[in-house]
This record gives C-alpha cells, structure tokens and sequence, in this order.
C-alpha cells in the first residue's frame, strides 16, 4: 500500500539550526507574497515563541518550515521549557497497518487528520506497549527481553539494559509512568509462569525500571493460587494496577481481578490478594488506563449465559475499592464495529479513550470530560485480507521529553 509522505519528515528535531532546505506545505503565489507583512518585523520573539507554542503539534512542524527563523525558535531548549508549560494537546492513536512492519497512521483528533509515521525499524504491532506522558516503551515478544523508550515525534529513543530473569514468562504486563516534573520515568513489568505441573499455581514477579538509577529492581516475587498474571497493567499516582484471572478454582463466577501494588513503599512481603478488589460484572476482556492519575477499565461486558460472548462496551472508574460505571457504548455505535471479537484493543490518557476492534481499521472515541462518543476520521488504512488484524496505541504527542 502506498503511503503519502510521512508528516514527520518535513522536520528534523534534533537537526543543527540554521542548515538544510525548509519545505512549504502549501504553496503562496508572488502577487500574494507582496502583500505579506512578516510578523517577524511586528512581534517580539518572546511573544511569536508563546504563539506558536499554542498551535497543535503538526501546525509547529508546519511552522518549523516557513523559515529559518521560525525553525530557530521551535527548536530551542527555550521554546521546549515553554511547551511544557502550556496546554498540552489531546492524544492521538497510533494504528498500525501491518503486523510485520513498524508503520503506521497516527490520529490527531484535535485537527481530526491521520498522519504517516513510522516506528523504529524492529517494532511491530505483535510487541508490548505503553505510553505515558509522550513517552512510549516498546518489548519485544520473543524473549521480552528487549524494551526501548521512544518519542513518536522526536524520534529520539533509548535501549533499556535487560530486565532480570524474564525470558519465558507465559505472561507479561508492561507499563511506565513518565514524572511531568522531572521527566524521569519508571518501568514495569508483571511477569507471571505456571508452577510446573501445576495448573492453578502460578509464579508472580514484579520488575521495576528507574530512569535516574538506569537499574531494574525484582520489587516483589509470589505465588497465586487459582489465578494468573495477563498483559494488561498501568501506573496510576505511583501505583501499580495489573490485572489478574482465574484458572477456574475459588470464584468461578469471578473470571478478573484487579491487584494494587504501590510502588513507593514496595513492600516485598505480604499477600498480593489483600488488595485484590473483583471486576464490575462479568468481562470478556479488560484494558486499564491512567486519566489524569484515575484508574479507568474499559471492558467487553459478556452475556448472563455465554459470559465468553461480548454484548456491549462499559467503562468505569475505580474509586477507592468500588467500580463506578461512567459510560456504556450506544448500541448504533456497537453495531458500527460489525463483527466484533470478545477482545478488543482499547488505550487511553487525559480525557480521551479510543477503541479498535481487532477486525477492522475503525476507530471510536469516547471523550470522559463531554462524555460524547464519535467516530474517527477514517483511517487511510483498508483491510486487504478476510483475517488481517488491526491494533494500535494511544500516547500525547509532546516535543519537550526526551528518554
């Protein structure tokens, strides 16, 4: 499939000002140059830098190009310590359009466009992935022994030393939470192995990641009885939520769980299952997500007599130990999807929660603080096969921070 030529490309972040060529993306005619009045010659700097730094983020990298000056100031340290004073722009979704290439489309629901962009080259939509706060880490899925920190827009990117006794977990749960102050950022990862020859015993082991101390720390190792590890984990005002399932002894009405673990007392004894607080209803799935430091679940509610079958999308907010339902998909919205599996890909941050089937290239948006739903732009993407999958992730789409 071809792909028009990726937004990205018109900027370089990390290029040395005041060299290479500056490409418009849109054409001024000589008779309407004459009547330009450079706004250069009536702002002061100060004022042009807190202007632009208001604009969504393709319109600086738009701005990057109408001339050197411009560039100058966008790519300053001074103008990236402005940026992180100002409204921060709403989320886009990254939509990977092959399961054995790192490309893609990312929605800015802001100016409601997709845009090309391409991960690094060993990134491909079967790694795990997190995001928080313009950072996003990648590990693979073979040895899930190699993780990488990026930047989507910046490109800038960093290789994690490997995490301590990880290779062939059955399970893992990937997340990372970015301080919007000091810009370090935190690792986790919940790894969970069957006991050998033993079906309801399950290994647990949580492995944390600290950016100022580049060190990986095992916090805390334990045995569950009659419940697994998933993939699904997220930190939230420094604690760590993973979601937990049953192997079919104890609560078999309660098929999820939900495990709090704070990462700033990491205590490495106790039982994980004193905080243990149980799903809102039956689920055929679970995504978690941070919205601004709240816990939010969004789950595939299962019928009352087949709870492996998916009739419609709640979401709810944890508040203490209790769920609270905030949302739950119009059924035309249901019905929009067309098939849609038990699973489904789901991510979130600020006060946006996307949803993607697996099946099919459409994409939903559920906005928390309006609580309105509403489609997508349509994604450039077209399915080319009956089984081709889609999946993708959210992240805030931020110059200032680097890994």
């Amino acid at each position: 499939m071809e792909r028009d030529t990726p937004w990205i490309s018109y900027y370089n972040y990390d290029a040395t000002l005041g060299h290479g060529e500056f490409n418009s993306f849109s054409e001024v005619s000589d008779e309407e140059n004459k009547a330009v009045v450079s706004m250069d010659s009536i702002l002061p700097d100060e004022l042009l830098e807190r202007i632009l730094s208001y604009l969504p983020i393709a319109s600086i990298f738009r701005a990057s190009c109408v001339c050197k000056k411009w560039h100058e100031i966008v790519t300053s340290k001074r103008f990236s310590l402005t940026l992180a004073h100002v409204l921060v722009n709403k989320p886009w979704y990254f939509m990977f359009t092959s399961s054995n290439e790192s490309i893609g489309y990312a929605y800015d629901p802001t100016l409601r466009k997709w845009y090309g962009i391409d991960l690094p080259c060993f990134v491909t939509s079967n790694w795990f992935v997190a995001s928080s706060c313009g950072l996003v880490c990648f590990m693979n899925n073979d040895n899930r022994s190699e993780l990488h920190v990026y930047n989507p827009i910046t490109r800038s990117s960093k290789r994690l030393v490997e995490p301590p006794s990880l290779k062939l977990s059955d399970y893992s749960a990937l997340s990372i939470s970015v301080d919007r102050k000091s810009q370090g950022y935190n690792v986790s990862i919940v790894k969970s192995k069957q006991v050998p020859e033993n079906f309801y015993q399950w290994n647990l082991s949580i492995h944390i990641y600290d950016s100022d101390t580049m060190m990986w720390v095992t916090s805390l190792t334990e045995v569950l009885t009659g419940w697994r590890g998933g993939d699904e984990s997220v930190i939230c005002d420094s604690v760590l939520y993973f979601l937990i399932y049953s192997t079919g002894v104890g609560m078999p009405d309660c098929r999820h769980g939900l495990i709090r673990y704070n990462l700033s007392s990491r205590s490495s004894h106790g039982l994980l299952m004193r905080n243990f607080i149980p799903a809102p209803c039956s689920l055929t799935c679970g995504r978690l997500m941070n919205l601004k430091e709240k816990l939010v679940m969004v789950g595939g509610i299962g019928k009352q007599d087949r709870s492996d079958i998916i009739k419609g999308i709640g979401v709810w907010v944890l508040n203490g130990t209790e769920w609270q339902e905030v949302a739950r998909m119009p059924h035309k919205y249901f019905q929009g999807f067309g098939e849609f599996d038990d699973v489904f890909a789901s991510s979130g941050t600020d006060d946006l929660i996307y949803i993607q089937s697996y099946g099919a290239p459409t994409l939903l948006v559920f906005d928390m603080k309006q609580k309105r739903w509403k489609w997508s732009q349509k994604c450039p993407v077209t399915k080319r096969f009956p089984l081709q999958l889609f999946t993708g992730f959210c992240f805030e789409p931020r110059l200032e921070i680097s890994p």
